[in-house]
């Protein structure tokens, strides 16, 4: 009995790659190689048939030719990281180091000689794509401490440090304060302040001066924790 290799179910979620080389064989290798490995790709023979398909998809990653007719892969890379932050893999049969040090130079994120062995480009194909969705996960991870003027609030702990001094908070400012900081900068309504209690307006702000009282050098004319009058109020941080 013959064995086949099923081919991985390919998903919406599946990572989508741009191949461009001038090489037909190589490109229906590559396009049918990362397929099997769980790849969405479109392929372009040069740079202008890759801008046309840029307009039709959105892609997580590049594989780009070096040497190619017209607008080379060196140029095109430039247009791409001016652009955005895709990560780009080049390939080139020209080993020389000058040529690898501009690749990099421009951007790219890794850089691969011909010929090369298909599953080491997948290794680095994969590496780079977990590299820049680390990188990104990082980026919008909200922060976890804040700080305004010489006090430093850690969100979750919801502990506030004035230098090295812990300064005592009661429940319901701790939890105030945590509700302000995670949207710092925002106007937060006082309906979203008060929560699943009955307080009335007038409650809100006694919790709110008592707050101030603690974090703000003259309460009255507060510089951290603001007033949107009407709306409701808003953490300012460093």
């Amino acid at each position: 009995m013959n064995a086949t290799r099923s081919r991985p179910m390919l998903t919406a979620q599946a990572p989508h790659i741009l191949v461009v080389d001038d090489d037909r064989r190589l490109r229906e290798l590559l396009a049918r190689f990362l397929s099997e490995n769980g790849f969405r790709v479109t392929v372009a023979k040069d740079t202008l048939e890759a801008r046309a398909r840029r307009e039709l998809f959105i892609f997580d990653g590049v594989v780009l030719d070096v040497m190619m007719p017209g607008e080379n892969g060196f140029d095109f890379a430039r247009v791409l990281r001016a652009e955005s932050d895709i990560p780009i893999m080049m390939l080139t049969a020209r080993v020389d180091t000058v040529d690898r040090v501009e690749g990099l130079e421009i951007g790219a994120d890794d850089y691969l000689p011909k010929p090369f062995e298909p599953r080491e480009l997948l290794l680095r194909l994969n590496n780079m794509l977990r590299r820049t969705a680390a990188a990104t996960a990082k980026a919008v991870e909200p922060a976890d401490t804040v700080s305004f003027g010489d006090f430093i609030f850690r969100i979750e702990r919801g502990e506030l440090r004035q230098g090295n001094e812990l300064v005592r908070l009661t429940d319901r400012e701790r939890e105030l304060l945590q509700i302000l900081a995670r949207k710092y900068g925002e106007t937060v309504p006082r309906e979203e302040i008060a929560g699943d209690e009955e307080l009335g307006e007038r409650t809100v702000d006694v919790q709110i001066n008592r707050l101030r009282r603690k974090i703000e050098a003259d309460p009255s004319n507060p510089v951290h924790l603001q007033t949107v009058r009407g709306a409701g109020y808003r953490l300012l941080v460093d």
